[in-house]
């Protein structure tokens, strides 16, 4: 997108341009780094909707005066905290300089999981503005994964009503039954009751989380301060589904389930955000949902990665089931973690 098109954004904002460099663009989402005398700032596009924008924008200002570092929203000559132009939304932030810690080290993965506790402890109590359209999953686990769940079902359905069958088609054949009944297991009642009741309270209190809180969507600056990124998707909810993700694409990483590393994620969070044994349960319930496997699955059958061939989906599914079930362990002496922290 040439530079000049952002003219009408720019002008709004008391900075002298001295270059712009588009990242990536999209036709509904783009990033340009504005060079001015005073460093460089990040100029983002959205097609987030002005309501649920004024929501992340309070959130993050929220947390900012709780003592997450952010980038700063930098506000336009009016007082704007964005933008709205051709049907989309700018933000224009500061740019933080530094690089992102890496989960690869023991010594990363304790700054980033400590930095999520603390994320988590500093958003209790933010109350979303009037003007706003909040995100909330809050109280949504049990229908949307059983949903999830249902629909994958269909397919299994469908599957065995075939005449003939794919490799792919053949290993769900197989493994299906088995994650399914794991996924009614994580959805039982006793499961339910525990997330409801973690809903309930924080109904009162706020729980934000990020979605997506792994080593891409930080920044460390060269003192070692941690700077979260790509705040679009925060949400109400219990803190456990960051958690959950943020093992999920660990242990996903490495291949497999290790029972000391998720033994030390968790010490690591309960060091700073300390949690009841009864709440970890309920991390133990979503850890128990295979999403990956329902990842795949429903990825397979709706056809989302037509540049895919069947052998790539072969091996991923390979490796997702081995990866689900190297969990095993852990779900087994869940008690004995919990009871260790």
């Amino acid at each position: 997108m040439p530079s000049e098109d952002l003219s009408k954004v720019l002008d709004n904002y008391n900075i002298e341009v001295l270059n712009i460099k588009n990242e990536n663009y999209k036709v509904k989402k783009g990033v340009w780094w504005i060079q001015t005398p005073t460093g460089y700032k990040i100029l983002k596009k959205n097609s987030i909707p002005k309501e649920r924008l004024n929501f992340i924008v309070a959130a993050i200002e929220y947390l900012c005066s709780r003592g997450i570092n952010m980038p700063k929203i930098i506000e336009s000559k009016k007082g704007e905290k964005f933008i709205e132009a051709d049907g989309a939304n700018y933000l224009l932030n500061e740019a933080i300089p530094g690089k992102a810690p890496s989960s690869k080290t023991t010594e990363g993965l304790e700054k980033i999981i400590k930095e999520l506790a603390r994320f988590h402890a500093a958003s209790v109590g933010f109350q979303p503005p009037s003007d706003c359209k909040p995100n909330i999953l809050l109280g949504t686990w049990y229908d949307k994964s059983s949903k999830k769940m249902n629909k994958l079902n269909e397919y299994y359905e469908q599957e065995k009503n075939k005449s003939t069958h794919s490799e792919f088609g053949n290993m769900i054949l197989k493994e299906f039954p088995n994650f399914h009944k794991k996924m009614e297991t994580a959805l039982n009642k006793d499961s339910m009751s525990l997330y409801n009741r973690w809903v309930a309270e924080i109904q009162k209190t706020t729980c934000l989380v990020h979605q997506d809180f792994i080593d891409g969507n930080l920044i460390m600056t060269d003192k070692g301060k941690i700077y979260v990124l790509d705040p679009d998707s925060l949400a109400i909810e219990v803190p456990t589904k960051d958690i959950r993700k943020f093992l999920n694409k660990i242990m996903k990483k490495r291949g497999s389930w290790d029972m000391k590393l998720t033994i030390d994620i968790l010490k690591w969070y309960q060091e700073v955000n300390p949690l009841e044994p009864w709440q970890w349960q309920v991390l133990k319930s979503t850890v128990m949902y295979p999403h990956l496997f329902a990842g795949i699955m429903s990825k397979y059958y709706q056809k989302r990665e037509a540049s895919w061939s069947e052998s790539k989906y072969v091996s991923k599914l390979k490796n997702i089931i081995d990866i689900e079930n190297s969990k095993e362990y852990i779900i087994d002496n869940f008690e004995q973690i919990i009871a260790s922290l």
